[in-house]
């Protein structure tokens, strides 16, 4: 039989695909082993560098015993990115972007003008991570930070963690859905859930088990909405080869699961901080029955609903004793705690958050530890060491006992904008310990910092150890991030880091400070969670705003440049705030009320002019983090009561007596001006009428009327911008030197 044309090409076609079947085989399976998505790492350049994307090539290689690896090379006109992954190959962009286009990605001001033509890559470079795991978040970020971010902003700050090299994502986002659908499926109703769930801005501490309720109820709206954002964050971090941290079931049982189970073992507890809450929360105990299968059923449904990477968090006694520290009982309580993991995972590995371990260290000692550990099989425990950088709680441990850990900087708590943190520490220390002969199963390095926009320089210091194994020469490395960040050789510049460095860089006070202004008001130098003590010669510090001020001509172009300038000028004029503050205290104390009524009238004025400092800057308006938060709600109602979480957050934090208020409190325009100043005009006006009447101020009570005033604030609906106006550099000088003989004169 006599063959057509179409028959003998689709002969020939067959043929030849049989021929190349091992050819293609060999390709799919080096795609597979090298675990990079071609697709979604090209789609991350064309984010990050829309203009430049077709100058890029990409390339899988594969891991370096079992370890992260990119390269970078020119071929011909194209640079080539060669990685295991999405993460490897994002980390070779920003290599190149650092190191030949002398760029810096940052959350306070991006310097991408790279130059034309674009620099050539002159010999291959390869990079090979020592680290397995790269971490990043802590549970507290997702509410001081993250509370409002919507999509774009979420697939932004994927990038940058891919961009630096971060494999090991905490994802939190959305678990509420799975926790309603599990209690429901026992049968649970709407009435009996109303008072489980907190509302938005206090999801970390009902995760965590601190507690229930506040700031809700929670409509079911938010809770869908945050599922489906949850399911574009995996999708997105998985892509690039991430694996994220999903959380588990820990015991944390609705207030009313005793009238639904009266027979079960429920345990009451309280949240170790006072925060006004006055309700406890029900954790079941870990011997019912019930615990086991509350536990298979929320995981069964996270995995179902999220998928998994066998990665899970479980914060068991977050801030709060256990009720015994008999070492049986905790390791049963850890045994349980991951069979409800293992039951229903047989790869699941448990990523504990070390917090505790520092925080009530007097109850964490070695047979505690050793106990809850030992629960768990080798090389299914992750230890988080949360604050290395400051308290490393494995040098005194014997690594954590043999199990696998994780060296992190801390940094932030409540995301205070103050300057501070320790550069040395954060260049050596992580090396320094990779190479310890004490450091046991150091697995990785990590960021777990309680809020994130703030102190970019510091962050991009600890990123920096991500692709390496040694420590970070820190002059020169200053010397590179200045030219980077604004986009230009400076020697004026390059002085304020070297200042900045032995100054705000050298110290951290354990909460980090604050100015006395943010504190509720008083003639003491410090309030509860105000911590105004200065440990660097403030003298000195005004010599980086000057060579920054000396720069500003030419370096006025740049976003991080003029971001650094507001926030440098901002420390100066909070800490003198605090020296005009003790000013009139002791013009008080000194019954000198003419001397007394001009400080506070300096004081005041230092607010405002504060205030319209940091009006330049997006980064510093308290109308962005309001409005963002009106913006996640429909109706009316929603959108208040996003607000007053909103609003609630970074002042009571809580209820009106809540013991940490301030804590997460914000030099912020329109914080300035609409809460602090407010506060401080009452407290004056207070001292004033007593003053006249030859009354000794009730101080007291005087508290107690500012915690009924900022409730009503909390309350309250004022609009403030979330648009920046006046021109930083301008006004950033006008506010240095009004001030700065004043402030010599006192230093």
């Amino acid at each position: 039989m006599r063959l057509t044309e179409t028959q003998i090409m689709k002969k020939n076609l067959g043929l030849f695909l049989l021929l190349c079947l091992p050819l293609f085989a060999v390709q799919a399976t080096e795609v597979s082993k090298s675990g990079l998505d071609v697709k979604a790492a090209h789609a991350l350049v064309k984010r990050v560098v829309p203009k430049y994307a077709h100058c890029f090539e990409i390339a899988p290689i594969d891991p370096e015993n079992g370890r992260d690896v990119f390269e970078l090379e020119q071929h011909g006109d194209k640079i080539v990115l060669r990685g295991n992954n999405g993460v490897s190959v994002a980390s070779a962009l920003n290599y190149y972007l650092k190191h030949y286009a002398h760029c810096e990605i940052s959350w306070n001001g991006s310097n991408l003008d790279i130059p034309s033509p674009m620099p050539r890559v002159a010999e291959r470079i390869r990079k090979v991570t020592p680290y397995r795991y790269r971490h990043y978040f802590n549970y507290c970020t997702f509410n001081y930070t993250a509370s409002w971010w919507d999509w774009e902003r979420w697939q932004w700050e994927i990038d940058f963690m891919a961009l630096n090299g971060i494999n090991m994502p905490l994802a939190l986002t959305g678990q509420n859905s799975v926790w309603d659908r599990v209690y429901r499926s026992l049968g649970f109703t709407d009435k009996e859930m109303e008072g489980f769930f907190s509302g938005p801005a206090y999801f970390t501490w009902f995760w965590m088990g601190n507690l229930d309720g506040w700031g809700g109820p929670l409509p079911r709206r938010f809770m869908a909405c945050q599922e489906e954002l949850q399911k574009k964050i995996l999708a997105r971090e998985r892509e690039l080869g991430m694996t994220p941290i999903l959380p588990s079931f820990t015991g944390h049982v609705p207030p009313t699961f005793k009238e639904r189970f009266p027979d079960a073992k429920v345990n009451s507890t309280q949240w170790g901080v006072n925060t006004n809450v006055a309700a406890p929360v029900y954790i079941l105990n870990p011997e019912e029955p019930l615990f086991a299968e509350i536990g298979k059923r929320f995981l069964e449904e996270l995995i179902d609903t999220f998928g998994t990477d066998h990665l899970y968090s479980a914060d068991t006694f977050n801030e709060m004793n256990p009720p015994t520290n008999d070492p049986a009982y905790l390791h049963n309580v850890a045994s349980k705690v991951y069979g409800a993991m293992a039951d229903v995972d047989p790869q699941a590995t448990w990523v504990m958050q070390g917090w505790m371990f520092l925080d009530r260290a007097y109850f964490w000692q070695e047979p505690q530890m050793r106990a809850l550990f030992d629960a768990v099989p080798e090389d299914r425990l992750v230890v988080l060491d949360l604050d290395s950088e400051i308290y490393p709680v494995w040098q005194r441990t014997e690594a954590f006992y043999g199990e696998q850990w994780i060296w992190n900087m801390l940094h932030n708590f409540g995301g205070r904008v103050s300057l501070y943190g320790v550069m040395e520490r954060v260049a050596n220390d992580p090396a320094a310990a990779l190479r310890s002969p004490n450091a046991g199963k150091m697995r990785g390095i990590g960021l777990t910092m309680e809020a994130i926009e703030q102190n970019p320089a510091i962050y991009a210091l600890m990123l920096e150890n991500v692709w390496r194994d040694t420590p970070i020469q820190l002059d020169e490395w200053l010397r590179g991030y200045a030219r980077r960040r604004y986009g230009a050789e400076n020697a004026d510049a390059e002085h304020a880091w070297v200042v900045l460095e032995k100054t705000v860089y050298s110290h951290q006070p354990w909460w980090g400070t604050a100015s006395i202004i943010t504190g509720r008001p008083t003639f003491e130098k410090e309030t509860t969670w105000t911590y105004t003590h200065i440990p660097y010669d403030r003298m000195e510090f005004l010599e980086a705003c000057e060579s920054l001020l000396k720069a500003a001509d030419v370096l006025k172009k740049s976003e991080g440049f003029r971001y650094d300038l507001v926030d440098v000028v901002r420390q100066a004029l909070a800490n003198y705030a605090n020296a005009v503050q003790e000013e009139f205290a002791a013009a008080y104390k000194a019954k000198d009320r003419q001397l007394y009524e001009t400080k506070v009238s300096e004081f005041l004025m230092l607010i405002d002019d504060m205030d319209e400092l940091l009006a330049t800057r997006t980064d510093f308006l308290l109308g962005r983090w309001l409005n963002s938060a009106r913006s996640m709600g429909v109706t009316k109602q929603e959108k208040d009561l996003y607000e007053m979480n909103a609003r609630d957050l970074i002042t009571l934090w809580s209820g009106p007596d809540c013991q940490i208020h301030e804590y997460a409190c914000k030099e912020w325009s329109g914080m300035l001006r609409g809460f602090y100043k407010e506060r401080w005009l009452r407290f004056f006006d207070y001292v004033g009428q007593c003053w006249d009447k030859g009354e000794e101020p009730d101080f007291a009570r005087f508290d107690q009327q500012m915690c009924d005033w900022e409730w009503q604030w909390v309350h309250a609906h004022e609009p403030y911008s979330d648009k920046a106006h006046g021109d930083e550099i301008k006004i950033a000088k006008k506010m240095y030197w009004k001030y700065a003989d004043r402030m010599k004169q006192i230093y």
